[in-house]
């Protein structure tokens, strides 16, 4: 079909930005009263720990200049993604950009300055102007940095040296993103070359021979370089292990996780805990194994779908109506938001001509939070609305509960949301279908979901917890050394039931999140949340809908942990992961019921 241009797609399908500014002449109006004053906050500078007063003024002035750019952000940064070819568009998110960079870079001396002084001169600042102790939890988690701070001229070298410190992650970039070649493979077309685009669609090809071709080749592409990817790789390690200790971390993981003030006891948990539960796992491949018919499964095999696209379409009409009805058991109050959504035009629903690819849910304070779509009447897609909607209920609760200071949640809560909505999709449909096709289809892409999500993203956490550590100890991250390590995590993982394919050693060296310090395990940690609060909700347990909605409401005013455990969740205990598994295995269960 004919991609569109944006002027011949109904109006009701489009997001209404209309109510953030009226037009490009209103955002100029506003972006160039900020340009005027980008320097003002340098004003402040050498005074903020002078008085109370003074304190108070700065951080008021900090904030409300900062809000005011990120309107204008928010609507550039959306106005550019509906169409990309939008020349003004582009224009107007270049120096929006441009100018939020120059005030974090006026703004830098703040930190470092609050920090000179003992807490409690900032406690005594807030006895004596009680409006400051709005502020206390934002001043309390900058002043948590205290300790890792070193002097000015020692800050300023690290500062000087930050393009050095992301030389790793850059290079990596370049070699895999621009200078790998992979060469062709035959298939049933004839001989395609393989790229890092199209990987992912021969690795699920029903022709064997394809699939094996395509993980071969791929593979010992990166095999050949294994001496660059490891002294990378290497690089990278020493880089966030060194920075760590100069710090005065006790490792690199406990430096990544401070950010979000987690005890690395969660890390570690959550690792131990799947490690304790891999017969799940392993139950999975027999299953998939038996469904595809084969004597032995090799890792090439591992990808395939058990179940093929659903050869039915859903009208965005019905997805509005099957996303409602899925999250009614969220209460008339979370519905009216989603409603919001769908009257108010948050949604820009179809594909355009220049259109973002994927989708999103985006907004702030003083924005309504908007969704992209590239909506094609799929389930899938239907899944997406969901999930999106899931981010956007989460954003609106944050920002209707709270200032503006504590209304943005961190990355490790934002998938939770999102994830809930996702599963109560899946198991309305799986409750109500009539189509047998249907539910195969939901219970496939929900065992997906298990096996990416929890396992082999905590492998890969494993693997970054297990090379920080051996460089911290005083190893040397040679290729040898690398490839074992994650040929033995993989053997770990994907049990006696499947063939490990010796290129599999090669794999660690493809994957650019080793590059983002200790991400992954946010995934897992993020599903499983959801996979808990969901059993709740849904058996009725005591407080678990009341005490989730509580959750969505307190944006960033608490660190991520406290803020699950306002919805019940303690993910320093094992039993929220292992919600996880047990939905896993009753997915199976309920899988094989459908196809014996």
């Amino acid at each position: 079909m004919k991609q569109r241009k944006r002027n011949e797609i109904d109006d009701k399908y489009k997001w209404d930005l209309s109510l953030i500014y009226n037009n490009c002449d209103d955002w100029y109006n506003d972006f160039d009263k900020c340009l005027e004053e980008v320097n003002k906050v340098c004003e402040y500078k050498g005074k903020l720990t002078s008085s109370a007063s003074c304190l108070l003024e700065y951080i008021t002035y900090s904030l409300d200049y900062e809000r005011r750019l990120y309107k204008l952000y928010f609507y550039a940064h959306l106005k550019h993604d509906e169409d990309t070819t939008n020349t003004k568009a582009q224009e107007m998110s270049g120096k929006i950009l441009d100018l939020i960079n120059k005030f974090e870079e006026n703004e830098a001396f703040a930190n470092p300055e609050l920090m000179s002084v003992d807490y409690k001169v900032i406690e005594k600042f807030m006895e004596e102007e009680p409006k400051l102790k709005e502020y206390d939890f934002l001043l309390e988690n900058i002043y948590r940095y205290k300790k890792h701070i070193l002097n000015n001229d020692s800050e300023k070298l690290l500062s000087s040296l930050s393009n050095v410190f992301s030389s790793s992650e850059k290079t990596y970039e370049s070699l895999t993103d621009s200078d790998m070649k992979f060469g062709f493979i035959d298939t049933d077309e004839g001989s395609v070359e393989l790229t890092s685009s199209n990987y992912s669609l021969f690795i699920k090809d029903e022709n064997r021979d394809v699939r094996k071709q395509a993980f071969m080749l791929y593979h010992n592409t990166y095999g050949n370089l294994k001496n660059t990817l490891a002294s990378i790789y290497k690089s990278q390690v020493d880089t966030l292990t060194t920075i760590a200790k100069i710090r005065k971390y006790n490792s690199s993981l406990e430096a990544s996780l401070f950010a979000d003030n987690i005890p690395t006891l969660v890390y570690d948990n959550l690792i131990k805990t799947v490690n304790d539960n891999m017969s799940t796992i392993y139950r999975y491949f027999d299953l998939k194994k038996k469904v595809l018919g084969l004597d032995e499964l090799h890792l090439y095999d591992v990808y395939v779908e058990l179940i093929k696209d659903l050869d039915k379409d859903y009208s965005f009409e019905d997805a509005k109506e099957l996303v409602i009805d899925a999250l009614s058991v969220l209460g008339e109050d979370y519905i009216k938001i989603i409603n919001k959504a769908f009257d108010e035009k948050w949604i820009d629903v179809y594909n355009n001509v220049g259109k973002r690819s994927g989708a999103y849910s985006s907004g702030f304070y003083d924005t309504n939070p908007y969704v992209l779509l590239n909506y094609e009447g799929k389930l899938k897609d239907v899944s997406t609305l969901a999930h999106e909607l899931g981010h956007s209920a989460h954003t609106y609760l944050s920002c209707k509960n709270n200032p503006y200071h504590y209304s943005s949640y961190k990355i490790f809560v934002a998938e939770v949301a999102s994830t809930v909505n996702e599963l109560l999709l899946n198991k309305y449909l799986l409750k109500n279908s009539k189509s047998k096709a249907e539910k195969l289809f939901v219970l496939n892409n929900m065992m997906e979901l298990f096996k990416g999500t929890i396992y082999r993203q905590v492998m890969f956490a494993e693997f970054e917890k297990i090379t920080h550590a051996k460089k911290e100890n005083g190893e040397i991250l040679t290729y040898e050394l690398l490839n074992n390590i994650y040929y033995d995590l993989n053997k770990k993982y994907f049990g006696d039931g499947v063939y490990i394919d010796d290129e599999i050693k090669y794999e660690w060296s493809r994957i650019p999140h080793f590059y983002y310090d200790f991400y992954v395990y946010k995934y897992a940690i993020g599903l499983s949340s959801a996979c808990y609060i969901v059993e709740g909700i849904l058996n009725n347990k005591e407080n678990a809908l009341e005490n989730y909605l509580k959750f969505l409401k307190t944006g960033g005013s608490m660190y991520p942990i406290d803020e699950l455990k306002v919805a019940g969740v303690d993910v320093t205990k094992s039993e929220v992961v292992i919600s996880a598994i047990k939905m896993f295995d009753e997915v199976m269960n309920q899988f094989e019921a459908l196809i014996d």
